[in-house]
């Protein structure tokens, strides 16, 4: 394993991945994507949309497994990204401040914080050093439309 830093740019390990950032959501309430304030850009929480749409609903413990709960974090991270890069002009100007997971899951399941790592794991792929957290795995009864998680990412911004 090489010590090396990584120099790509986070798009770049994005496409290495074989991700795009996806469309920013329009909100379908009362509320806005993002906000900055300061340095700091406050983004609304992000379930895990694709094409507009919830392709996974349920809880952990029930309907959804361990493994598809991190995927689907994953891709409610992918969603803060996306919200994060058009409020800050691009990728490489965020650095995680905190990362909060929200988890629909039965009261018998009891491994949130592992379906959060499908959301750090993403954060740290992406950003590199920048991507690194500290982080809070809740779990909650019900998310809305059903969907089994929902991440809540505040960042702060940088220089490119």
């Amino acid at each position: 394993m090489s010590s090396e830093p990584d120099r790509r740019t986070p798009e770049q390990r994005l496409e290495a991945m074989g991700l795009v950032l996806p469309q920013v959501a329009t909100p379908a309430a009362n509320y806005i994507v993002s906000r900055q304030v300061g340095e700091l850009i406050y983004v609304a929480g992000q379930v895990p949309f694709v094409d507009g749409r919830l392709p996974v609903t349920g809880k952990l413990g029930a309907a959804v497994d361990l493994e598809e709960g991190q995927r689907q974090a994953r891709v409610a991270t992918l969603n803060a990204l996306a919200a994060g890069a058009q409020a800050a002009g691009s990728l490489a100007r965020l650095v995680v401040a905190q990362l909060m997971v929200f988890v629909a899951s039965t009261p018998d399941f009891v491994e949130q914080h592992i379906v959060a790592n499908g959301a750090s794991d993403l954060l740290a792929d992406v950003l590199g050093e920048a991507g690194k957290h500290p982080r809070t795995a809740i779990a909650v009864p019900c998310l809305p439309l059903d969907a089994p998680v929902e991440v809540q990412v505040t960042f702060t911004t940088v220089s490119a």
